[in-house]
């Protein structure tokens, strides 16, 4: 779990704003799996007040360093990030997704060197 709480920190202090690089799929699917389970936290709040505050301001405050998370893993599949243009539809989300899961193309492609988790993850 420590892996999870660490790349959770460091995409919000070092990489809130960072769409360039590439994203190994660890980094991407740490942060997918924190964002989720944050959020399912408090939806439960929001249940308590009646409105779906706490769960909106959440994804309001990580919107930004999730498209920057998705913008890198689709760079680490040789993939442009205006792919995620397609989340702006229904159906698009779920694309984007699936976009990111492929393994990263080995070695440095036309966005960076190949990722690495450092040996945490």
């Amino acid at each position: 779990m420590p892996c999870i709480i660490d790349n959770f920190k460091t995409i919000l202090t070092k990489k809130y704003f960072c769409f360039e690089g590439r994203a190994g799929r660890a980094e991407f699917w740490y942060w997918f799996l924190a964002c989720v389970v944050i959020n399912f936290v408090l939806g439960i709040g929001d249940k308590f007040i009646g409105r779906p505050i706490l769960s909106g301001l959440f994804w309001l405050a990580v919107l930004l360093p999730t498209l920057g998370a998705a913008a890198r893993r689709l760079h680490d599949t040789g993939k442009t990030a205006l792919l995620l243009l397609l989340a702006l539809t229904g159906i698009g989300a779920l694309i984007v997704l699936l976009l990111c899961i492929p393994e990263g193309q080995k070695g440095e492609n036309q966005f960076g060197p190949q990722p690495s988790c450092g040996g945490n993850c």
